[in-house]
């Protein structure tokens, strides 16, 4: 099959490219922008943990909800959420009531807008051009990330926070509108799938949520007070790693659906276990930093169409995605929220950032090892 000629996935595409313009203009300096209120760092990491045990605790709501209303409306409810976040942001001046009800939307927001979204492109998504389905979309995202960093990072400096955050919320509630009116996914009336299949998924997302609290939220942190808490630099930081990763995510999936998976895994996890250690070595470096984060981007981009084609395909081989999103998210959320703590508590004990940077180092170990073993089973029946 071509790998433009499903109309739903080119619209959840679309999707994605104005979810992710928003993302980067204001998604990644949601948390930067809590340090530069008045957030202590170890607080934000906090802040993060919160989020996501919340969201653990939110998330099997969603498939009593899917069921009455469908997954795609829900996909735009948390869409609109989200969009709805970023006009409290502004108000909040540190650990006060706002922050308090800003973690609360977030959570459900998120938990919304993700569960339902993974859901959504694993039933989608066909088989024999999943790889490239997936490695597209994360250059869609690539590239928007070039530019929407940078704009992001410009307009809250020169603008304000109101203004810029505000206009990044008009944007988000403008990613629904292609969604209004696109296909369904089913949801079965009771679970037939691999329930091993599934606690797989779940341990997978546990490995990858440890690995992102070091490796994107300890380092974006890192990287802006090493950058002089700049919302510009930031943003043009980001903006350089939008252009590193922006043409490799295609190249990685293609690799997958020609049968190269084990490969493009200990090719990419062992990129992203370099980068981890380069990001222990240079996070008080500024020029060091920023070639970090360049490198950390094309990690990225070979490690996400790695382990997110596998993961959709298992997800649709269930026979029922969302389900499978559930536990799956829900096992993100228990790594991220741990991995943010532990971290934190570094961090309040005096550390610098090398030692909170380096527990990524398990993520990448656990999550490579497990998708080395779930590729060969696959490449040995066939699937």
């Amino acid at each position: 099959m071509s790998l433009f000629s499903n109309s739903a996935v080119n619209r959840a595409n679309l999707h994605v490219a104005i979810a992710a313009m928003a993302q980067f203009a204001g998604g990644v300096f949601v948390f930067v922008f809590l340090l530069k209120a008045g957030v202590s760092v170890p607080l934000v990491l906090c802040t993060l943990a919160g989020i996501n045990a919340a969201r653990f605790l939110i998330r099997p709501l969603v498939l009593p909800l899917a069921k009455r209303i469908g997954v795609r409306n829900i996909l735009i409810l948390g869409t609109v959420m989200e969009a709805i976040t970023y006009l409290m942001l502004p108000h909040i001046s540190g650990p006060d009531d706002m922050l308090f009800w800003f973690i609360g939307l977030t959570s459900i927001g998120s938990v919304f807008y993700w569960t339902c979204y993974h859901a959504y492109c694993a039933a989608l998504g066909e088989e024999d051009v999943r790889g490239a389905q997936v490695g597209g979309r994360e250059a869609i995202i690539a590239l928007v990330g070039i530019v929407a960093p940078a704009l992001g990072g410009i307009a809250i400096a020169t603008a304000g926070p109101v203004i810029a955050f505000y206009c990044i919320a008009l944007v988000q509630i403008c990613a629904a509108l292609p969604l209004i009116g696109a296909v369904d996914v089913r949801i079965e009336s009771t679970f037939r799938g691999n329930r091993r299949d599934v606690l797989f998924g779940g341990a997978l997302y546990a490995a990858d949520g440890w690995f992102a609290a070091s490796f994107f939220h300890v380092w974006q942190l890192s990287l802006f007070i090493t950058l002089g808490e700049k919302f510009q630099n930031f943003g043009g930081a980001m903006a350089l790693a939008g252009l590193a990763s922006a043409a490799m995510s295609l190249g990685i999936g293609r690799m997958i659906d020609i049968g190269h998976g084990r490969r493009s895994v200990m090719f990419a996890f062992g990129a992203a276990a370099i980068v981890v250690c380069l990001q222990a070595i240079t996070w008080s470096s500024p020029s060091g930093a920023l070639i970090t984060t360049a490198v950390g981007a094309l990690a990225v981009a070979l490690t996400a169409p790695t382990l997110m084609t596998r993961v959709y395909a298992m997800a649709k081989a269930s026979g029922c995605p969302l389900r499978y999103s559930i536990v799956t998210e829900g096992g993100w959320d228990l790594g991220s929220s741990s991995g943010c703590l532990v971290a934190a508590a570094m961090l309040w004990m005096g550390m610098d950032f090398s030692a909170p940077l380096l527990l990524s180092l398990v993520g990448v170990l656990l999550a490579g090892g497990m998708l080395l073993s779930s590729y060969g089973a696959a490449n040995q029946n066939g699937s």
